[in-house]
């Protein structure tokens, strides 16, 4: 009870984590941006789920936003990633973006279902202890739901907004 809202804190930890290693996985401080713009739609997803289901936040549930953060992130990477290597070699950066989601919609789909669906028993948890494991569950499960849905769809257009928004600011440098 002492720890109680502290959610708040535990998401901008997590959030302040996953930007410091893709910043250094990068070389670059915007490029991990693009990520985390896509992290609050998980997050919000795993809240709604949660709300739903009338599930209190708790301990447990701050641990499942954590790991959900993880993975939302994981898919967000997948696509920049490979986006980033392509504006790298040349291709224009809409072009790069568009081709990274098609070619990495198969295995976030496949990886992200495979995820999801393997945190139904924990949704569906009954009996002593069930409270801890539906926490858990269902707001990563839901988390995960709309990360795929309305990420595969998100990180591409944000990694265009903040790659155009940086050579924007290079370009203004450059005239000054």
């Amino acid at each position: 009870k002492q720890q109680s809202g502290q959610t708040g804190l535990v998401i901008m930890l997590a959030f302040l984590f996953v930007f410091l290693f893709l910043a250094a996985q990068y070389e670059s401080w915007s490029v991990p941006v693009a990520v985390l713009l896509s992290l609050p739609m998980a997050c919000l997803g795993a809240f709604v789920g949660i709300a739903v289901f009338g599930i209190e936040n708790n301990i447990y549930f701050q641990i499942g936003l954590v790991m959900l953060i993880g993975l939302a992130a994981k898919n967000a990477i997948l696509i920049v990633e490979f986006a980033q290597e392509q504006v790298n070699e040349g291709v224009e950066v809409v072009q790069a973006a568009v081709n990274a989601g098609i070619l990495r919609f198969r295995p976030i789909v496949m990886t992200s279902l495979t995820f999801i669906l393997g945190m139904l028993p924990l949704v569906w948890a009954t009996g002593p202890g069930s409270a801890s494991r539906q926490s858990i569950g269902v707001g990563v499960f839901f988390g995960m739901l709309v990360a795929i849905t309305v990420g595969i769809v998100l990180v591409p257009f944000f990694f265009v907004c903040i790659h155009k928004m940086k050579e924007m600011i290079k370009n203004r440098r450059a005239k000054q």
